[in-house]
Parts: C-alpha cells; sequence; structure tokens
C-alpha cells in the first residue's frame, strides 16, 4: 500500500496561546555546563515566539511546562487552549495529562510515522541546532557552552522578521522593539567592580549570552572560569569578525529519541 503524503498547509491560530508547539531534544552527545543533555522548546503558533529550557533529565519536561505556563499565562493575561507535542512518552501518560486536563488545555499529537505534523517544532529544533554549530564554530569557546548558545540563539530568532507576519516574533508577543544584539563569542573590555586601590578594572572577557528580563549581558571570563552577569562592556565586535578563522564543522547532535505507538 502506499503510503498518502502528508500537507504540511494547516489553519494558523488568530491570538497568542491559542496553539502552543511543543518538542523535546536530546539527550546530546555533548553535556552542556550545568549538567545538561536535553532541552525543550515551546513555540506560540501565532505570534511565532519561542521559549527554550534547558533539562538535565528527560522527565523535566513537566516541570519546565508548567513553568512556561505560568510565566506566558501571568505576562499575556492569558491561556494556553492547545498543546500540540509528537508521542513522546514524556507528553502521553501520567500526571503530564491529568495536568492538561485538570487546566482545560486541549492535548494534540502527531499521527504515528508522521513527524510533519508536529513540523513546527520539529523545525525549529533543527534550526535551533544548526545556529549553535555555527555560533560555537566561530566562538574559541569549548562545545560545553552550547546551552548559552542556545539561549543565544533564541533570543535572535524571536528578534527577527518573517514572511507570515509584518512585525517581529517579539514584538507581536511583547509590544517592545529590541536593538540590541551581539556577536556570540566575541571578546568585549568588561569593567568587573572596584580593585583593593578603588580603582575599576576591566578584564576581556567572552560574550555569551543575553539575561532573561533584564538588561545587560553574560559574560565568561577566562582567568575565573566562570560565567557572569555585567551591564558595562565595550564590545570588540569589528576586531574580532575581521581576524576570527572558524573552528571546523561542529559535531552536536541528539543521540535517540523515542516515540510511543
Amino acid at each position: 500500500m502506499t503510503k498518502r503524503s502528508f500537507t504540511t498547509k494547516g489553519t494558523r491560530a488568530t491570538k497568542c496561546l491559542g496553539l502552543i508547539h511543543t518538542d523535546v531534544c536530546g539527550p546530546m552527545n555533548i553535556q552542556a555546563r550545568g549538567g545538561y543533555e536535553y532541552f525543550i522548546t515551546f513555540k506560540d503558533d501565532y505570534p511565532r515566539f519561542g521559549y527554550v529550557y534547558l533539562m538535565r533529565h528527560k522527565s523535566d519536561a513537566f516541570d519546565m511546562f508548567k513553568a512556561f505556563k505560568v510565566e506566558v499565562e501571568n505576562q499575556l493575561e492569558k491561556h494556553i487552549k492547545i498543546l500540540r507535542s509528537d508521542r513522546g512518552g514524556e507528553y502521553l501518560f501520567g500526571e503530564f495529562q491529568i495536568y492538561l486536563i485538570d487546566n482545560g488545555i486541549i492535548s494534540q499529537f502527531s499521527a504515528l510515522g508522521t513527524p510533519q505534523q508536529n513540523g513546527v517544532a520539529e523545525r525549529r529544533n533543527r534550526t535551533l541546532l544548526d545556529m549553535v554549530r555555527y555560533m560555537l564554530s566561530y566562538s574559541t569557546l569549548t562545545n560545553s557552552f552550547w546551552g548559552y548558545a542556545l539561549q543565544t540563539a533564541i533570543y535572535i530568532l524571536n528578534d527577527l522578521p518573517s514572511k507570515s507576519i509584518p512585525q517581529t516574533s517579539h514584538e507581536l508577543w511583547t509590544g517592545r522593539s529590541l536593538q540590541h544584539l551581539r556577536i556570540f563569542g566575541c571578546p568585549a573590555h568588561v569593567l568587573k567592580g572596584k580593585t583593593e586601590k578603588m580603582k575599576s578594572s576591566s578584564e576581556i572577557c567572552i560574550f555569551v549570552g543575553h539575561p532573561k528580563g533584564t538588561k545587560g549581558y553574560y559574560f565568561y571570563s577566562p582567568s575565573d572560569l566562570k560565567v557572569f552577569f555585567s551591564t558595562n562592556a565595550k564590545f570588540l565586535e569589528k576586531d574580532y569578525m575581521n581576524n576570527f578563522v572558524p573552528k571546523s564543522r561542529i559535531v552536536m547532535n541528539e543521540l535517540s529519541g523515542d516515540t510511543i505507538p
């Protein structure tokens, strides 16, 4: 019997939180800083705004969804109507499904053998991983920084316009426009406070991301081997891009996945 082709054309949601696409990726072949091996994405079907959460275990998916739900519903003063996912075991059974039912959220699953039905989430994860590989290849950071690269990638994607919507996802979601984006992995002179002589000191550190909900940046200090937050930095992007030679292609892949028939 010939398998029928699947059409990807569907009805778009017309309001925020009307339909949320989600997918879990992992375990990855490289452990991220902090012991993370998985990540879960949530993407709103209307503005295409996305969230990503790092996870140490696949079983953390339920807790991540609850955190996502509380945050977005409080921000937008709306309620999630539909959650669309693949047939991964983390979505199908137990407390996750009970929670969705108790909160009046319709659970939609892709049919067996048709991952295209969850294509929005699948494509988002592939795009994110491609961006992470590219960003790491153009940095001096080790591959264990893929978690920071991933968070930066979703930040960038949310600030890009698309053919389907006239505004960026971030403008539709928050009503604000972002004008500050930096090159992941670029060096910067970062002010690190006062020394014992009461003079401000600076250090060349590496930009690794944007903090959530506040202005400023995350930097990695090669001398301290730590990531820290700062609002005082002079970025060296021009010199960095003119002189940097990218590394060979980063091999970072999902080791396996499980889908329940």
